[in-house]
């Protein structure tokens, strides 16, 4: 169902929008990871995404998109989008019950975010159908840095 994006109270600061070959694929991977369709048209086939705070807007691509050609798959060399959720262990079951393959196995990762402390997060990465990155994660909190 579509509404009018001028009822939309919040939008993110910065909202990448990804061209995708088929909205419906992606649509499909998105929902089962725990997205839900915030806005959606159908000419040119756009959806606007959200999962708790995280925001996303998807186009299908269409000869008057913004792309610089050439677009070959996997899109998006060179990025992954980090989005962090409650569970990413039932983001993963979700999206290995569709086949969908982890780029990176689950696992938990400590970053230093001081000279004395480490922030952690558990998370996986996998491609969604066109290819794009993404690294779902879930907080770990704060420890001593070893």
């Amino acid at each position: 169902m579509a509404e009018d994006m001028a009822e939309i109270p919040c939008w993110n600061p910065l909202v990448p929008e990804l061209t995708v070959t088929s909205l419906e694929a992606s649509l499909h991977f998105y929902q089962a990871a725990g997205f839900s369709v915030r806005h959606r048209r159908e000419s040119p086939p756009f959806a606007y995404l959200e999962l708790g705070h995280a925001q996303l807007m998807l186009e299908q691509r269409h000869a008057q998109g913004w792309n610089v050609e050439p677009l070959e798959k996997p899109f998006g060399r060179g990025i992954n989008f980090q989005i962090e959720v409650a569970d990413v262990g039932k983001v993963l079951s979700a999206l290995l019950l569709l086949n969908f393959i982890p780029f990176r196995n689950l696992r938990d990762s400590w970053y230093r975010v001081t000279p004395d402390a480490e922030k952690g997060q558990r998370e996986f990465l996998v491609q969604d159908p066109d290819g794009f990155l993404l690294r779902f994660s879930q907080n770990l909190g704060q420890r001593s840095a070893a």
